[in-house]
């Protein structure tokens, strides 16, 4: 691994650990970036999948005492079993429907132009979430029932298109189907242990041939600094939606979109 490698997994790692829990895309950001680096063949794909294992290892210590306390409690806590149902019953839709179509996905839509519409769409859809009047049923993700938790999941299975944004599906979902704005990112914090897991783990082992023992510090890298990167992330937006609605990320995902295509298009940038 030379210099510039390292490099590029610093840069990709901070892009995918500043982006995987916000509304904006981190699949769609990670096309993006790897493709101006020239860093966006098989291998690259599979490095962007791996890396997003750093990003839920954040996660998990940030939420590791929850998360000790479902495990120790699945025997008799009626809670922790409710809300190991719920993760299972979300997960699902995306889990079978990107086995099915994943491939077809990634084939036609992984390009900037598909993700620069994915983004302006929901930016447009994060607005009108925003603007329309809203009945909280559920400020607690103990509240939710499995149906709930299903709704969320097929509106998870959205962001198999990307530039969506699996947070921003979930976040905006959640709030939609009658969570408070924190118990929405905070169900989509959850669920992104099983998403995020389930799928680095089926594209390493799906790219596994192109992969050596001298790419470990190039993934190392890549992994760690989107540790780093998605803990800081999660703290600070934790407390930003406390006091915050997501308006500023609609308007971010929609000048974003609408600069991919005006750069495209010209041939400023070959995206």
């Amino acid at each position: 691994m030379d210099l510039t490698q390292a490099l590029q997994a610093v840069i990709l790692g901070l892009v995918e650990g500043l982006t995987e829990f916000l509304p904006v895309s981190s699949t769609g950001h990670l096309i993006l970036v790897g493709g101006l680096l020239g860093f966006n063949d098989d291998k690259g794909k599979a490095f962007e999948m791996v890396i997003q294992a750093g990003a839920m290892f954040a996660l998990c210590w940030e939420y590791r005492e929850r998360l000790v306390s479902v495990l120790r409690g699945l025997g008799s806590d009626v809670i922790a079993q409710r809300f190991l149902m719920n993760l299972v019953a979300a997960f699902i839709p995306a889990a079978v429907l990107g086995l099915a179509f994943g491939s077809k996905i990634k084939s036609y839509l992984f390009h900037a132009v598909p993700v620069a519409v994915a983004l302006i769409v929901g930016g447009l859809v994060i607005l009108w979430v925003e603007r329309r009047e809203r009945v909280e049923r559920i400020d607690n993700v103990d509240a939710m029932t499995w149906r709930d938790a299903l709704r969320i999941g097929f509106a998870q299975a959205v962001a198999l298109i990307p530039g969506v944004s699996r947070s921003g599906a979930t976040i905006i979902g959640g709030m939609l189907f009658g969570l408070s704005r924190r118990a929405a990112t905070e169900f989509s914090f959850f669920l992104a242990v099983p998403t995020l897991l389930a799928a680095g783990l089926y594209d390493l082992y799906k790219h596994r041939d192109l992969l050596s023992s001298s790419d470990l510090s190039l993934f190392g890298i890549g992994t760690v600094t989107a540790f780093i990167s998605a803990f800081i992330c999660i703290r600070w937006l934790l407390r930003y939606v406390t006091t915050h609605n997501f308006r500023v990320f609609a308007w971010y995902r929609i000048v974003f979109g609408l600069l991919i295509l005006l750069t495209s298009y010209s041939g400023l940038i070959h995206w």
